[in-house]
């Protein structure tokens, strides 16, 4: 049995050092290594990696992070909720999204056109120009497909993109397909509605887009599920890991908990009652905030992976947005 150790700082120490020690540190931190663990084993295995994050991480500095992952090798199936794609989209045009406070004046924000996300800050003209050039892109996927899935159509708008540090553009041209059950969710719902208004021929197919998720996996190969958060894009993976036979490694990182009966809050193990994760998986569940979760697990699993020659020097390399 592993015993407790003292965390030391030692110059220069680097996070995969710092999460090497978290395995004896205890609490969310051996937790933690422990989810590193088994990203690394799912890349080594030779797993179908799963990536599933909600909108609010897009919003944060982790969207080049995802961008560099599927840029790297670290996910093949991409599950997400609506407002990640229009958010991805903002921050391809170059908008800014700005730092504020938790406690800031929402109603002096709103009469300045400023919408909050926590202690980030989102301003009305983002919006403005996404509209705009949503107009645009749609009449140009129109022009090619009057009835598209889910999924090409937001491998259609990665290709409309140039932007190294995108999610979509990343997906489109490493062929990682990104799902979006929710698309009629959020201002990009509200755009395509308004759209198909004017255009009674052109239909997003959401239903028709599950069978794509369905066979984006099968029964014989290994699958890996690094789950951020929770909601409708986590569901949607493991239900089509379920018709698939079950993840055999399964990563969740969240901060709600299994006491609320929510998809959020699920526990990896919870998840094996339902056939979701097989019950010889290997399952980690672990609590706190992913922007700062994530990039520490995944960090020390990239280099631990460069080591033995899973990750690329040369495709690591991403510019700072």
């Amino acid at each position: 049995m592993k015993s407790v150790k003292d965390l030391l700082w030692t110059p220069g120490m680097t996070v995969k050092q710092l999460v090497d020690d978290f395995g004896s540190l205890g609490y969310q931190s051996i937790e933690l290594n422990r989810a590193s663990d088994l990203v690394c084993k799912m890349k080594q295995e030779g797993c179908k990696i799963f990536l599933t994050f909600t909108s609010n991480m897009v919003t944060t500095g982790l969207r080049g992070f995802f961008a560099q992952m599927i840029k790297l090798g670290m996910a093949d199936v991409i599950v997400t909720t609506s407002a990640s794609i229009e958010e991805d989209i903002i921050k391809s045009m170059g908008d800014k999204i700005e730092v504020t406070t938790f406690n800031a004046d929402d109603i002096a924000m709103k009469e300045k056109g400023e919408n909050r996300v926590g202690n980030l800050l989102i301003r009305n003209e983002s919006y403005m120009k996404f509209e705009d050039k949503m107009k645009e892109y749609i009449e140009t996927i129109y022009q090619k497909h009057k009835r598209i899935d889910v999924s090409l159509f937001l491998r259609e708008l990665g290709l409309l993109l140039n932007d190294e540090n995108s999610i979509l553009y990343q997906a489109a041209k490493n062929n990682v397909p990104i799902f979006c059950p929710g698309i009629a969710d959020s201002a990009i719902g509200f755009h395509l509605y308004l759209f198909q208004e004017k255009h009674k021929d052109f239909i997003i197919d959401v239903i028709g887009d599950f069978k794509n998720i369905i066979f984006s996996s099968n029964h014989d190969e290994k699958k890996g599920l690094i789950s951020l958060g929770g909601s409708i894009s986590k569901h949607y993976a493991i239900f089509s890991g379920l018709l698939n036979g079950g993840f055999d490694y399964a990563a969740y990182l969240t901060t709600s908990h299994s006491s609320s009966g929510s998809m959020s809050g699920a526990t990896t193990k919870e998840a094996m009652s339902w056939g979701k994760l097989k019950d010889t998986a290997a399952g980690v569940t672990v609590n706190g905030d992913v922007t700062i979760t994530f990039p520490l697990m995944m960090i020390r699993a990239l280099e631990k992976l460069k080591e033995i020659g899973l990750i690329e020097n040369d495709k690591s390399k991403i510019h700072s947005g």
